[in-house]
């Protein structure tokens, strides 16, 4: 379980650099709750609690993500779901390849155990094994700045960042790493840049 934050200490709460009218939403989603509410989120996988814990209801935080397809928000939101997925499916193949372990008993004592084998389970995985790795953007396209599994830089981008995608993949690693962006300025060539992206 998580320490839940005051719902009303998410009224009017956005950071002050984001407190521009292109910044409030007539929704109630500032982009304080925004990044409380992922961070809720990647902790229970349940859009109604984390939604709760805000001060929000399930419909608006689902009303909120339509709205915000192709845009920060929504990669986050992926990458909240993504952050324990990881363990679900490292659950599901070690019972398929181990079994489980299955207690039998004779007169109310345990006389042994044996191993159950779920074959469906281990046909489901097969099914869908290219589902558990994530479709990456384009190089070109601005979401390519962030990883899947790089909830922390999102959920910051949500915050602190334009609820849009900047023109760029090289614009967003520009801001988030607050590199010059004067011309032939760039990265330093130990750091990330939208090449190195895969």
């Amino acid at each position: 379980m998580t320490d839940h934050p005051d719902p009303r200490s998410f009224v009017g709460a956005a950071p002050a650099a984001t407190t521009s009218p292109a910044t409030t939403r007539h929704d109630g989603w500032t982009p304080a709750r925004q990044a409380a509410f992922l961070h809720e989120l990647s902790a229970t996988h349940n859009v109604a609690a984390a939604a709760r814990v805000v001060g929000m209801s399930r419909q608006s935080a689902y009303q909120l993500r339509t709205r915000m397809q192709g845009k920060p928000f929504a990669k986050a939101w992926e990458a909240a779901f993504l952050t324990r997925f990881d363990v679900l499916a490292e659950t599901a193949l070690d019972r398929a390849l181990n079994g489980v372990e299955v207690p039998h008993f004779y007169n109310g004592e345990l006389v042994g155990t044996s191993r159950k084998y779920d074959e469906r389970l281990t046909l489901a995985l097969l099914a869908t094994r290219r589902s558990f790795v994530p479709q990456r953007p384009y190089d070109s396209e601005p979401a390519a700045a962030f990883k899947a599994d790089e909830l922390g830089a999102l959920i910051e981008r949500v915050a602190d960042g334009p609820e849009e995608w900047r023109e760029s993949c090289d614009d967003e690693y520009d801001a988030r790493y607050g590199w010059e962006t004067e011309e032939g300025a760039g990265p330093p060539s130990a750091m990330p840049s939208c090449e190195d992206a895969e």
